[in-house]
């Protein structure tokens, strides 16, 4: 049995995708900083008969990621599938004339020295598997510059781009990586950005790997 580890563990998408992986068969190893949450979202998915685990690690501490997600395959089995989703936080979203360099330090922190460090992790384990997957998971800003989110633009175009030479460069490993941009709010009511939506949208990257970049809807005009 293989791992599903997700990073940015919550109980909107986070929550949808660990059941989604969770019920095809994959462990799952929870990351995010709250012990007590990973602890309610592993008791919840176990009533679905969901083996998982809760790991903390902060996505701004790229060595808290590492350390987890190397227990995680100790302790639940080697890490098929990473998904990289946590939860931007609002001071990353400065409008550009009001940044300045040091207000970019945290979000590239998230955003490229916390992927780096994850799929460094996680990469042995896939060569030995012989196949994997990347997911990575942002904002409509990876690809459209908003200027008044300015850290998360900057930040997200630098991860889309690291995302994009492990796709190709993998590739020929068996290793998949893929992202999913999601334009708007994710919103239980929403016809497509809605948690189990995307959930099977991100089960389907990791099984019919089909390029690299889809997008859970149209980006708004």
């Amino acid at each position: 049995m293989t791992t599903f580890a997700l990073i940015g563990a919550g109980t909107g998408l986070g929550l949808a995708a660990a059941r989604r992986f969770g019920t095809a068969g994959h462990t799952v190893a929870l990351i995010a900083r709250g012990a007590e949450r990973l602890d309610a979202l592993a008791a919840e998915l176990a009533r679905d008969g969901v083996r998982a685990r809760g790991f903390t690690a902060d996505a701004l501490d790229p060595a808290s990621l590492a350390t987890a997600l190397r227990t995680a395959a100790d302790t639940l089995g080697p890490v098929e599938i990473l998904q990289y989703s946590p939860a931007v936080r609002a001071d990353f979203m400065k409008p550009v004339l009001d940044t300045t360099a040091d207000d970019l330090d945290a979000p590239l922190t998230f955003s490229v020295k916390g992927p780096v460090t994850a799929v460094n992790a996680v990469r042995p384990g896939m060569r030995e598997l012989g196949r994997g997957t990347l997911l990575f998971v942002n904002g409509g800003s990876a690809v459209r510059p908003h200027p008044e989110r300015a850290g998360t633009s900057i930040a997200f175009a630098a991860e889309s781009a690291y995302a994009r030479m492990l796709h190709d460069t993998l590739a020929p490993e068996n290793i998949h990586a893929a992202q999913l941009i999601i334009p708007g709010v994710i919103h239980p009511d929403s016809e497509h950005s809605n948690p189990d939506t995307l959930a099977g949208r991100l089960y389907a990257l990791h099984t019919e790997r089909d390029g690299f970049r889809h997008y859970a809807e149209a980006l708004p005009d």
